[in-house]
């Protein structure tokens, strides 16, 4: 039998979605989920949940809730990590207040910069004590490490466990293949893409349509003018015009677009994010 711990399994919604998506597919009926959290209270809720789908699909898993990170890891064939260290408040709030103080303003703050600087140095420790329990009680394990700063903490694994088995991994290439399928109106299952770069930091180098004749078009050209659009802020006024309620995420997405006007290709991460990356963007004493 294959087993799976997720170690922060008290992010729920995480724990929820990952659990749905891989009991779908008929390789992982038999699989048997460990959940593993320090906070008793999220993770007794995320056991809930975890055994209530499985009921919902009709299976009959194993799946156990663990606060011994050593014990949940014990014969696991895979290994996903989901934490924040130090959690929403205070962490991340003190990572946008005090350099907040000193006009440093963020968008996200999980990446790179001060916000990113100081998450790694609260994750890595932890990260490292995960590093040292698999090399104990399942070195063949392979670690999907969803944890942000993701290249800091990659960097930090990979250089203290070279022996383990890990990748990093983030959701933005699938999320914003769905983004561009709502923008311009077209069928996700139609959409032929490949996308070339680093964990947070990707472009779709193609980004193509498939007919029922079996050829294919380029979308680039029509995600181009759509762009325009959002630039200029013709798409969100008519929208808002409409009284869409989707119209204010168009205005979110306005860096992306930006991107692909000046660059010819369209960027994985959000606008918060990217915008972070590219010091034109965020202006002092402008949030």
């Amino acid at each position: 039998m294959i087993k799976l711990t997720i170690i922060g399994a008290g992010s729920t919604v995480f724990t929820q979605n990952i659990i749905s998506d891989l009991l779908l597919l008929k390789e992982f009926k038999n699989l048997e989920i460990c959940l593993m959290d320090i906070d008793k209270e999220r993770l007794e809720f995320s056991f809930k949940i975890a055994n209530s789908i499985a009921k919902k699909l009709g299976l009959n898993n194993k799946i156990t809730a663990q606060t011994d990170q050593k014990e949940a890891l014990v014969n696991a064939n895979f290994v996903i990590t989901t934490f924040q260290v130090g959690g929403f408040k205070p962490s991340t709030l003190i990572d946008f207040e005090i350099p907040s103080k000193y006009g440093l303003n963020q968008t996200i703050g999980d990446t790179i910069g001060i916000g990113g600087i100081m998450r790694g140095l609260r994750t890595i420790p932890v990260l490292n004590s995960i590093g040292k329990d698999i090399m104990e009680v399942c070195p063949k394990a392979l670690l999907l490490q969803y944890v942000n700063p993701m290249c800091i903490n990659m960097i930090a694994l990979n250089k203290k466990f070279p022996a383990i088995q890990t990748i990093g991994l983030c959701h933005s290439v699938q999320g914003t293949i769905e983004l561009i399928a709502e923008d311009l109106k077209e069928n996700i299952d139609d959409i032929i893409y490949e996308c070339v770069g680093i964990n947070h930091l990707a472009f779709y180098t193609r980004l193509e349509k498939k007919l029922s004749n079996g050829s294919k078009v380029d979308l680039y050209p029509a995600l181009k003018i759509f762009g325009k659009k959002i630039i200029s802020d013709e798409e969100v006024s008519s929208r808002t015009k409409k009284k869409d309620p989707d119209s204010n995420n168009f205005l979110h997405e306005k860096v992306r677009y930006e991107i692909l006007d000046r660059f010819g290709y369209f960027v994985t991460e959000s606008s918060e994010h990217f915008a972070e990356y590219v010091p034109w963007f965020i202006k002092k004493g402008r949030a």
